[in-house]
């Protein structure tokens, strides 16, 4: 009888034709890698592997995201699950002190520090990050650049420091923001008049 045979043909030209359209099919929806999205700040002020580990932290509470800091190339590169989470990373990160340029038209950097243009006497900056030496050797810098400041008291791991001397609170700030720091203005003294 050539029915067995038969029979025994069929059955694996049959399982070869399921295998091969098996193999075509698209794979379960389950299985798609999650969407991301991505920005980076430049410019951003990374001196040493604390800024690293300071920006990493400022973002650890929000789902999904990843803040990875670049000591070479001064840039803090941000992966969120979607545009709103991104949004949201970028805002922790300028409200732990640190500031750059989004590399995204989608994703805005907050400058608002608070900073008036009228000069002041004293002036307290808050929340600006101070995580080590470098980076009060940084403030420091900036701050020498400044009209009219005479001096501060910035120290590591300080939440807030006084900067002194005849100044503007917005000049201060602006520098700050484009050495890739930023805080917010605090209490200020007005301007001594003559």
């Amino acid at each position: 009888m050539k029915t067995p045979k038969l029979l025994a043909l069929l059955a694996t030209f049959g399982a070869a034709a399921f295998f091969a359209v098996a193999a075509d099919a698209p794979a379960p929806a389950a299985a798609a890698a999650p969407a991301s999205y991505s920005v980076t700040l430049s410019n951003a002020h990374m001196c040493c592997g604390s800024c690293v580990k300071g920006a990493a932290a400022a973002v650890k509470g929000i789902d999904g995201v990843t803040a990875i800091g670049d000591t070479k190339a001064g840039t803090i590169a941000v992966t969120a699950p979607d545009k709103a989470t991104a949004q949201k990373a970028v805002d922790a990160l300028t409200g732990a002190g640190f500031f750059g340029k989004s590399s995204s038209a989608d994703i805005k950097v907050n400058a608002d520090t608070g900073a008036k243009a009228d000069k002041v006497s004293s002036m307290e900056v808050d929340n600006l990050h101070l995580c080590c030496g470098k980076c009060v050797t940084a403030v420091n810098d900036i701050l020498s650049k400044v009209p009219g400041v005479t001096a501060n008291d910035a120290k590591t791991g300080a939440k807030s420091f006084t900067v002194s001397g005849d100044f503007s609170p917005k000049d201060v700030m602006d520098a700050f923001q484009k050495g890739g720091l930023t805080g917010k203005v605090g209490a200020t003294k007005p301007e001594v008049k003559s």
